[in-house]
């Protein structure tokens, strides 16, 4: 059955509109069917950043993208505007590294990374282990550096780490991210917590309202984004800032990952943790503003009103 133009437009749209798409039942961060799942696990490994589109909430888009693609099954992923294939397509080119190629991800070979568990960490993983079905600790860490950690059954590819009595099973794009790292336990009522350090996560740094006044008056180039609400916005604001929404959060994703960028809130919080999310995205230059816009007032321009 042709798909109606309307909906054709539609897919079109958002196929076009972002480099990776991916067509599953559910979302990123709730899949509705092991293959969708799938997917999504590989390309948590690769990419901190991707569109997906639920076609359990749109029947015309479930109806349609089989149509289109010419594909009679759910997920599908599309690349640069390409239709690259369904799950057992999508695995297959992970495994020879055709996936790593077409998303633009260095695809290097496995390492054997040097993790180390401190002593608490190591009684916290015997205890577990007692409980457990498999005696094996999986260790994920996908690129938005995002840990999994739990008992499991080895998997093919893996890369095995022997610590402290305990083989640590990684999938290759994990144990490059683990080199270096620490686990630790700290022993609290509720039973132990553990505590990663690793030394390969995204780093935000800090700059001060004066310090920012002495880079804008420098003329030199930075983006200044405000993470705060519209509402806010209305409020009180700083000369030249953009505000973060849908449009400007695909603009900065064009620019160079040298880019320097500022993030701002009222004190800091909010911002911390959106700067935290672009270094994630692999721009290596980020910042979030001490104080905030609340510093901004108080240290630089008492005009800004406070609030």
């Amino acid at each position: 059955m042709a798909i109606a133009p309307q909906t054709r437009e539609r897919i079109e749209r958002l196929v076009n509109d972002s480099h990776v798409v991916l067509f599953m039942k559910g979302t990123r961060e709730a899949p509705q069917c092991g293959f969708s799942m799938q997917v999504v696990r590989l390309l948590d490994q690769l990419l901190p950043s991707y569109e997906t589109v639920d076609v359990l909430s749109d029947p015309s888009i479930r109806d349609g993208i089989k149509e289109y693609s010419e594909w009679p099954t759910i997920p599908q992923l599309y690349v640069g505007g390409e239709f690259l294939g369904g799950c057992d397509i999508v695995k297959e080119m992970y495994g020879n590294g055709e996936l790593h190629e077409a998303l633009g991800v260095p695809s290097q070979g496995p390492i054997l990374p040097k993790v180390s568990l401190s002593d608490t960490a190591a009684e916290a993983f015997r205890s577990a282990q007692k409980r457990a079905d498999y005696k094996d600790v999986r260790i994920g860490i996908d690129a938005r550096f995002q840990y999994s950690l739990g008992f499991g059954p080895s998997q093919p590819g893996d890369v095995v780490v022997e610590v402290s009595g305990f083989r640590l099973l990684l999938d290759p794009d994990s144990a490059r991210r683990a080199d270096g790292m620490r686990i630790d336990a700290e022993i609290t009522p509720q039973g132990p917590k553990l505590a990663i350090q690793n030394p390969n996560e995204p780093k935000v740094g800090s700059i001060t309202a004066t310090e920012l006044k002495d880079v804008l008056a420098s003329g030199q180039s930075v983006q200044l984004i405000d993470v705060r609400t519209p509402e806010e916005r209305d409020q009180a604001l700083i000369q030249g800032s953009r505000l973060l929404d849908e449009e400007t959060f695909h603009a900065l994703l064009e620019l160079s990952k040298d880019t320097l960028l500022v993030f701002h809130c009222h004190s800091g919080g909010r911002s911390q943790r959106a700067a935290q999310e672009f270094a994630q995205l692999g721009f290596t230059r980020v910042l979030n503003l001490e104080g905030g816009i609340d510093a901004w007032s108080r240290e630089v321009d008492p005009s800004v009103p406070r609030y």
